[in-house]
């Protein structure tokens, strides 16, 4: 099941804090299809080809704008059971990218915190296509217990098995097909997004949004659980909630937080991804298939 923001178990969302300066998304009226035959609103991961990836780091998708040096924190709870925990995630979008399939990807560095402890860290992978479409190439995280790993469920298109998946539509409207978010057969990746509500509205900390899209991520492979997440136009994720009669990790949490990254703070970011990549080539010797991260 894919948790909060734009990232997941993997996963990745991005806000600004000048939305207006930093997303600057081109309309929907510009943008057609890569093919020329699917239209955008029902674009799927099937559709995926790497010919379509002009200018893949320029991400500027209005619901999902990625912008190096943009830093989100959110926070909230969550509750398994009768155990309700503070729960904190913190975004960074670096200026570092990585070559998947012959794509360029921008890298974000996640963290997540339980009470106070940091019980994953992750780099994860995102394009653009020509057509406004953001995809997810691949991810790799780090699950901790104790500063201990624990689990390390990578998946990057095109190895293992894996394929890329369809992180955020160019144009999304209300009742049209789910799609995949990413399939990653060796770790059990399998989440899928659809469109739940346009036009709403909601309130978080640092304000008040309207013509929110809402989104429903589940696995089909997990009947009655679904992850909610409110994506604000020209902004990106700033919201995260629950539904779903069997859902046991019922998480909330809200955007707090937005932050521009100096130069300092970019260069820890960037370590700290590379150290992240240097664990991955290490641990996992799929990951050596695939080139280093490269300064943007």
């Amino acid at each position: 099941m894919r948790r909060v923001g734009f990232i997941t178990l993997g996963g990745a969302a991005v806000l600004a804090l000048a939305v207006s300066a930093w997303a600057g998304s081109a309309s929907e009226e510009a943008r057609t299809s890569s093919s020329g035959a699917t239209p955008l609103e029902e674009v799927a991961a099937k559709d995926y080809d790497r010919e379509n990836f002009g200018n893949s780091t320029k991400v500027d998708n209005k619901w999902f704008p990625l912008r190096p040096g943009a830093q989100l924190v959110f926070r909230g709870t969550t509750t398994e059971g009768k155990e309700t925990i503070a729960h904190r995630v913190i975004f960074t979008v670096t200026d570092l990218t990585k070559e998947i399939d012959g794509v360029r990807n921008v890298v974000l560095w996640d963290r997540d915190y339980s009470s106070g402890k940091l019980v994953e860290a992750e780099i994860a992978f995102f394009a653009q296509d020509d057509a406004g479409n953001v995809w997810q190439l691949g991810e790799y995280p780090e699950e901790y217990e104790n500063g201990k790993i624990v689990k390390s469920p990578l998946w990057i298109h095109g190895l293992q098995g894996a394929r890329a998946g369809l992180t955020m539509r160019a144009v999304s409207r209300e009742g049209t097909p789910s799609y995949s978010l990413g399939w990653g057969p060796a770790v059990g990746f399998n989440d899928r997004s659809k469109v739940l509500r346009t036009g709403t509205k909601t309130c978080v900390p640092l304000g008040c949004y309207t013509n929110v899209l809402v989104m429903n991520e589940f696995n089909p492979d997990e009947p009655g659980k679904h992850q909610l997440k409110y994506y604000a136009r020209g902004v990106g994720n700033v919201r995260v909630g629950w539904a779903g009669t069997n859902e046991d990790t019922k998480e909330s949490l809200v955007l707090v937080e937005v932050n521009r990254l100096g130069a300092q703070a970019m260069a820890r970011a960037r370590a700290a991804a590379r150290k992240l990549e240097a664990s991955a080539y290490e641990r996992r010797k799929v990951y050596s298939e695939t080139p280093p991260l490269e300064r943007g």
